[in-house]
């Protein structure tokens, strides 16, 4: 009788490609976590005041906390978490919540060195965060359906802008806000038609062509501005459209804390909630939604089952430029009531590197978007705070963190193969 030797334990052997990308993000965690902990070091003591309710509002007592104890404990816990994953990698099911864990540990040690002794309002955190992140989020969904179909949307920002600038303009001319939603979805959709055409049948340079039509529709949006105003009483007959009023959803907007500042919106960001499930159930729950996908990893091999590559390409950025319109408009009558040539200022380059960060994925994307606009709204809080960060620092930041967060992310994710190569049918 032979004995049976157990055969060696088999090793996980990590892949070069592997053991760049780890290293470079956990550099990357490093860096931050660190400067984490220079902060925590440096914050004086205090208590900082987190307002749960906005000013003259009844609601739940402020919240107090010892500033530079738990801007200590958080930042070690950065640290520690910053270590392990350039040590041996951050993997598994837990990962995303150790990731989630460290940007909390992050910005609230932050929070703890910038307002120790004053008040930082939560509430007004909360609605910042999600004003500034309805178009941000409607600008990554249109960039999604595109990438996801195969055609690079550089021309987020242009849609973006003839969509706020249509919606200001058809609004005031009108006296509806619907009819200027509507515009502002076609405004989205025609400079979309652009991009497709030119990219889809002529073929031509999808990143160039997105630049350009950025530039176009900055172009034509500051000539009917200028035009418009030049006329009397222009802005008050041609760009006053108002802004859309809020509207409670029962029950909800009675929840403390979250509900007056989540539950109390305008019908745009409802809208975008719905948009949000819609692009997920259509891009993964349906058919169509499989034939996109298909075109934008293999186009040939989709043709070769029936699929209309053409057609399919044309009807995910058509869409995907009425998404973008829609987030347009909430530039004008879903925030500030008026329009102002460049009013988007970089939010549709924002929202494409929130494409990227959430791996072409619609949850992912709306996370990433919901991040920038965390950041941007922090940005303006702490300028309220008066904190000693240069007033020029403080307006980069947003930006600052956007490169930052993709670069931790380039090379961690796969953009659909087809991404960007023009199709020609045989």
């Amino acid at each position: 009788m032979t004995a049976t030797i157990p055969a060696p334990a088999e090793v996980a052997i990590e892949s070069p490609e592997h053991r760049s990308r780890r290293l470079r993000l956990g550099v990357l965690l490093l860096v931050l976590a660190i400067t984490a902990v220079l902060l925590a070091l440096f914050t004086r003591s205090g208590t900082v005041e987190f307002r749960l309710a906005a000013p003259g509002a009844s609601g739940p007592a402020d919240i107090g906390v010892p500033a530079k104890p738990v801007a200590l404990v958080l930042s070690v816990l950065a640290l520690a978490i910053a270590i392990a994953h350039l040590w041996r990698g951050l993997s598994g099911r837990w990962a995303a919540a150790l990731f989630a864990l460290f940007g909390f540990a992050f910005v609230v040690t932050f929070i703890c060195w910038a307002a120790s002794g004053k008040i930082f309002p939560l509430t007004n955190q909360i609605q910042g965060t999600l004003a500034l992140s309805t178009p941000l989020i409607l600008g990554a969904l249109a960039g999604v359906l595109c990438e996801r179909a195969g055609v690079i949307n550089i021309a987020i920002e242009g849609q973006l802008l003839a969509g706020a600038c249509a919606a200001a303009i058809i609004a005031t001319v009108s006296g509806s806000f619907l009819v200027g939603v509507v515009a502002a979805v076609l405004a989205g959709v025609f400079i979309a038609w652009l991009l497709a055409v030119f990219s889809i049948r002529y073929l031509v340079n999808q990143i160039v062509l997105g630049v350009l039509l950025v530039v176009f529709a900055t172009g034509i949006t500051g000539f009917l501005f200028d035009q418009l105003t030049q006329l009397t009483d222009g802005s008050a007959r041609f760009n006053s459209p108002g802004t859309m009023q809020p509207i409670a959803i029962p029950v909800l907007s009675s929840i403390p804390i979250l509900g007056p500042t989540v539950f109390e919106q305008t019908a745009l960001v409802y809208a975008m909630v719905l948009v949000i499930a819609l692009v997920t159930v259509a891009l993964y729950r349906t058919r169509w939604g499989l034939r996109v996908r298909a075109v934008g990893e293999h186009p040939r091999a989709a043709a070769t089952v029936g699929i209309k590559v053409l057609r399919v390409r044309y009807q995910a950025v058509l869409l995907a430029g009425a998404i973008a319109g829609l987030g347009g408009a909430y530039f004008t009558i879903g925030s500030t009531g008026g329009f102002t040539k460049e009013m988007t200022a970089g939010n549709g380059f924002i929202a494409l590197a929130a494409v990227i960060m959430g791996r072409w994925h619609p949850i992912g994307a709306t996370c990433a978007a919901l991040f920038f606009g965390f950041t941007k709204a922090l940005q303006g809080q702490l300028q309220v705070l008066a904190t000693p960060i240069p007033t020029e620092v403080l307006q980069m930041t947003p930006y600052l963190l956007t490169v930052i967060a993709v670069a931790g992310a380039v090379g961690q994710v796969r953009p659909p193969k087809a991404d960007g190569e023009p199709y020609v049918p045989e």
